[in-house]
Formats: C-alpha cells, structure tokens, sequence
C-alpha cells in the first residue's frame, strides 16, 4: 500500500499548518489530502494516525495531531479537510488540542524549528468499534491484530 500527500518546497502547505488562514482557535482546521493505492485485498476499512515525534524534546511526549478510523478501504483519496467534513462518517479521536479541535485534525505548529510529523495509514480487516474521542492507544490496541498492511509517509512542517 502506498500513501502520498502534495508537498511544497518539501514541506506540508502553509494551508495545512502553521500558517494557514483557516484556523479554530488559531489551530489550523483544514486537513490535507491523502492519496492511497494498493489498499491489499480484504481490507475493510483504513485508520490513520498524525503524530509529531519531535515534540519530545519540546514537550515530553508525542503530540497528537488527528487520528481517523472506518474510513472506507475503497477509496482513493482521503480529501482536503476530511476532517471538519467527517467524510465517510469516519469516527475520530481525541488529540492534543482542546476544544472544537479536540476530535478533528489540529495542524503541525511546530514552536522551535521544522517539525517531521508521521502520517500512518492502517489497512484493516475489519471496522473497529470505536466511540468519537477515543485516544491514540485505544485505536492501536484495537487495530493490533486486525492490521493487513500499513504505510508511513514523514511530512516536514516549518516554524517559520
């Protein structure tokens, strides 16, 4: 299975991150899109996940950028802002962020240089019974034994 998503100047778009113009509580809102091919035969569903790992230095843990589950396996596309749309009726767990974000996609902010964020895409055997505000662990413990493939593109997001 592979995954893309359109970088400018090797970088996720100003629309999607820090920069945007579109923002809830001065958090960019707007998800960007996700090509996805070769999704295996006997996937029912696709998750992702949007961490930043370099926040450890920052602030002692992995910041939680969006995660998403049932989204359809036969899709091509996860489109632009998916996820105030709740496209598919994808069902969406907590982040880090507080408030109208706390469920949907909060955009990279990285505070002290370019950022690498980590977008992981699961293909699943299965739909996960999941309740929206379910937190990263809950997603991957309950796609643990159900996973047929997954991708992982990194995703540079600038500061300034």
């Amino acid at each position: 299975m592979n995954i893309d998503v359109t970088l400018e100047n090797g970088l996720l778009p100003d629309k999607y991150a820090k920069f945007s113009d579109i923002t809830i509580d001065g958090v960019p809102s707007v998800s960007f899109p996700i090509r996805v091919e070769g999704v295996p035969t006997g996937a029912k569903s696709l998750a992702l996940t949007f961490v930043d790992f370099d926040s450890l230095p920052v602030c002692g843990f992995a910041y939680t950028h969006w995660t998403a589950a049932n989204i359809p396996a036969d899709i091509s596309e996860v489109p632009e802002n998916a996820s105030q749309d709740q496209a598919f009726g994808m069902v969406q767990g907590r982040n880090h962020f507080s408030g109208a974000l706390s469920c949907r996609y909060g955009g990279p902010t990285p505070p002290d240089k370019t950022h690498n964020y980590t977008l992981t895409v699961f293909a699943l055997d299965c739909k996960l019974e999941l309740d929206e505000g379910y937190g990263l662990v809950e997603l991957l413990e309950k796609a643990h034994d159900h996973v047929l493939e997954k991708a992982e593109l990194i995703l540079p997001a600038r500061s300034n």
